[in-house]
């Protein structure tokens, strides 16, 4: 009396298991695409905030040159 509904809760289990584990595979596969997807926007920022550095460089020695330019002009003036 008692092996038949055992049989058949164990059978619910296995197949409770069994979903639990496909469900857990497409989650690890969405945040496979997620952790990607933002390495990917990590680089390119990376990327942005480098090209941005270089840019501010050389405005920066615009200036400078622009002054050194001037003080000889004044001095042969």
């Amino acid at each position: 009396m008692i092996a038949p509904p055992l049989r058949e809760i164990r059978a619910d289990i296995a197949a409770s298991r069994e979903d639990t584990r496909v469900g857990f595979a497409a989650i690890d596969t969405r945040l496979d695409k997620l952790e990607r997807r933002f390495d990917n926007l990590r680089e390119a920022v990376n990327g942005e905030s480098v090209r941005g550095r270089y840019a501010a460089a050389e405005v920066e020695g615009r200036p400078d040159a622009i002054e050194r330019r001037l003080a000889q002009l004044e001095t042969r003036g």
